[in-house]
């Protein structure tokens, strides 16, 4: 039975996972497609190597954003924890688990993007590479960081995955949230899978992005705006147990 006291904690660790969410959908948008999209020229390691080296300081502070989303998003997967352990310990901790895993995958694929700088940085001991060499590693550490982003992606669809069957089954949220979540983890699963399998995934990424991209934005943005703008619902028999008995 939750008491007063629990159900006050529980409405506000929803409004900051809500600000908490909200931080994470804008610095990754930010790092992903304003940063690292406009950069990158697709097979070009010349072209990619000159956009980094003339926006420097736009580059890093894309990985300064990835930095933001990957600690609001440690910080998430203990309020989400908080919020959805009265529905079911074992299965919060789960989905908790599986965040976090997502989290260090993410930390450590930052590597590829600080080697990108490094190649490019001009120092004396990479002379014995040649300039075509040193962008060619350039290209091959930044297409590495987008491999290790899919790979963290599994962990983080099997962590939706959970969230959703357990905001459908909380009675805080309305259970098409947990529907969307769901689905939104169908989406970046099979978009990771396909990458994993297919060789010519390639020639059908943009289809695979759509299918990740739309679900994932309008379920995880709902989930979003949901902690932001109505929080989390207590039954009043549960605020009252005096009532409820």
């Amino acid at each position: 039975m939750i008491n007063n006291i629990e159900a006050k904690s529980l409405r506000q660790t929803g409004r900051i996972a809500g600000g908490l969410y909200l931080t994470i959908i804008i610095a990754g948008i930010f790092a992903e497609f304003f940063v690292r999209q406009s950069l990158l020229v697709p097979g070009d390691a010349v072209a990619t190597a000159q956009n980094i080296t003339a926006a420097e300081g736009l580059f890093r502070l894309g990985i300064a954003g990835d930095l933001i989303m990957i600690l609001s998003d440690v910080a998430l997967a203990v309020a989400f924890y908080v919020l959805l352990k009265p529905v079911s310990r074992g299965l919060a901790l789960l989905a908790a688990f599986f965040r976090l895993g997502q989290a260090a995958i993410l930390g450590i694929n930052l590597l590829n993007l600080l080697l990108v700088l490094r190649l490019l940085s001009g120092a004396e001991y990479l002379t014995v590479f040649s300039a075509e060499q040193l962008h060619g590693l350039a290209l091959f550490f930044f297409t590495g960081h987008g491999l290790g982003y899919s790979l963290a992606m599994v962990p983080f669809a099997m962590s939706l995955l959970v969230l959703g069957y357990l905001v459908f089954k909380s009675g805080y949220f309305p259970k098409i949230l947990g529907i969307l979540l769901v689905v939104a983890a169908a989406g970046y699963l099979i978009d990771s899978f396909a990458g994993f399998l297919l060789p010519n995934y390639g020639a059908y990424a943009d289809v695979f992005a759509l299918v990740v991209f739309l679900p994932a934005f309008i379920g995880e943005l709902a989930m979003c705006l949901w902690l932001l703008v109505k929080g989390v619902k207590v039954e009043p028999a549960r605020l009252r147990p005096s009532l409820a008995a």
